[in-house]
């Protein structure tokens, strides 16, 4: 079995035209997978967003002929959980391995492993500290963090304090999320500061218990959660200490239907949305492409999308946003 990958910067800067022909081409593909076993380690199922990666997987499953298994442990804190169902997808042998990371470093034996067994190893949302990886379908969690900035930024006026709630300082999704943002900032608004950075590990009531405390411990202007969870912690802590839209301005990230249900009552000014069905779609075909000896890229961008209540019901954020 051969695979290989291109990298550097031919194969970056092709990515983005990847990642729209993708979008623009959601329902269509040809074969080429056959009979092919794929297993996918999520990083979790309590989000919408990983509901909809699964769909997008068995999308691309359904028309490839592929036969795919979709795990993932019940929490995104549950590392060593995730690291036995990795383990399990290796034991069982399938003809691929797809992963997304919750910890970077832990899963670097198991990628030798994999490696050893000759089992192809791609993956989605977050990669993990290995040169094995053929390919990664994931957002550019850096821009997206930028946009999240950039619109909070000038909501606010481009000056006063803001807070930041994120969901994981160790895997890629967290940190890029907060860097984008917080570099962002940084470089284009030195009037606005930021008092406070905690991590709620993607929980809602964790994250709430979290922003409601840097509410009160300071005069801030605007809020921003860096995944699904740690928005809506913020929006339920702003409305349980009787604060609306236009007292402290709270911006997210993903598209669920509770983010959409409090940008559409003006409790959050808006949110950057993936494209979760495109990156289980791209992580499928890759991971065919990858058995069946084909070039891949090394990093797909499957795209970032700022919506709020303006634009929540256009047709192209219509086609993000997910229930």
């Amino acid at each position: 079995m051969e695979f290989t990958r291109r990298t550097g910067i031919a194969a970056l800067a092709a990515a983005p035209l990847l990642a729209t022909l993708a979008a623009c081409n959601r329902g269509g593909g040809e074969g080429g997978g056959e009979g092919l076993d794929i297993a996918l380690v999520s990083k979790g199922f309590q989000h919408q967003f990983w509901q909809a990666v699964q769909q997008g997987a068995q999308e691309a499953a359904d028309e490839h002929g592929v036969s795919i298994t979709f795990d993932g442990p019940a929490a995104e804190t549950e590392i060593d959980t995730q690291l036995q169902m990795l383990q399990a997808a290796i034991d069982r042998g399938p003809d691929a391995i797809c992963f997304a990371a919750l910890d970077p470093e832990a899963c670097v034996p198991m990628y030798t492993t994999a490696e050893s067994a000759g089992i192809p190893v791609v993956e989605f949302d977050a990669g993990c500290n290995s040169e094995y990886s053929q390919n990664l379908a994931a957002t550019d969690n850096k821009a997206a963090g930028a946009i999240a900035a950039e619109h909070l930024a000038e909501a606010i006026g481009g000056e006063g304090q803001v807070g930041i709630v994120g969901h994981s300082q160790i895997n890629s999704t967290g940190v890029d999320r907060r860097d984008g943002f917080v570099e962002f900032l940084e470089e284009n608004h030195p009037d606005i500061e930021i008092v406070d950075i905690q991590y709620g590990d993607g929980d809602h009531l964790k994250s709430a218990d979290i922003a409601k405390a840097m509410i009160g411990a300071n005069d801030l202007a605007g809020l921003y959660g860096t995944n699904e969870g740690s928005a809506i912690g913020i929006v339920n802590a702003a409305q349980e200490l009787g604060l609306t839209g236009e007292d402290v301005k709270i911006v997210g990230f993903d598209s669920g239907a509770a983010q959409q249900e409090a940008i559409r009552e003006g409790n959050m000014l808006g949110a950057v949305t993936q494209d979760p069905i495109s990156i289980g779609r791209l992580t499928v075909e890759a991971a065919i492409a990858v058995v069946n000896g084909e070039e891949v890229e090394e990093f797909t961008d499957t795209g970032s999308y700022w919506f709020d209540a303006e634009n929540i019901d256009s047709d192209e954020i219509q086609q993000m946003i997910y229930e």
